[in-house]
């Protein structure tokens, strides 16, 4: 697939088929995230792969109301950034690199015809949620990244004009 089709055409997906992804393809997903730009090469992403003992935690720790929505996807993975406290511009470039990671990881889905995911749920901003998948204290998770084969299409979504977020300056 084309770059730019494929950045024009991916699309959120809920509705997936029961298989999981096999080792090798999600080993291929993750390896085009390592080269997302990070600035002084600190490579600061972290990527969790949700067996099925962290699912059923961190189901737990998410309660009734929102365990189903974990289910969607046979195939889950915790993306986080390493934090730098004490450098507040590089934990904000390692924030941003590690959303470009993640971004690479979908693009890669989308051009193998997987259906792909991005949710930031709550639980994953709250201690319970981050011991659930062995989130330490130093990493800020930014997001869980459902994957699988697609089971319906997607509509295309309403853009922005271009002028209406782009601004010329002389």
């Amino acid at each position: 697939m084309e770059l730019e089709t494929a950045i024009r055409t991916r699309r959120t997906h809920k509705v997936y088929g029961p298989e999981p992804l096999d080792r090798e393809t999600l080993g291929e997903l993750l390896e085009l995230g390592r080269w997302a730009p990070n600035h002084h090469l600190t490579n600061p992403w972290r990527f969790r792969v949700v067996g099925p003992d962290a699912l059923r935690r961190l189901k737990e720790a998410e309660g009734e109301d929102g365990a189903s929505k974990l289910d969607r996807a046979p195939t889950l993975v915790a993306v986080s950034a390493i934090r730098t406290p004490g450098d507040p511009v590089a934990e904000e470039e390692d924030l941003l690199a590690a959303g470009c990671a993640a971004y690479a990881v979908l693009l890669g889905a989308h051009g193998r015809g997987l259906a792909a995911y991005w949710r930031t749920p709550a639980i994953l901003r709250e201690a319970a949620g981050r011991a659930a998948l062995d989130i330490p204290d130093s990493e800020r998770c930014i997001g869980l990244l459902h994957l699988g084969h697609a089971r319906q299409e997607q509509r295309v979504p309403e853009r922005a004009p271009l002028e209406d977020v782009v601004t010329f300056l002389a």
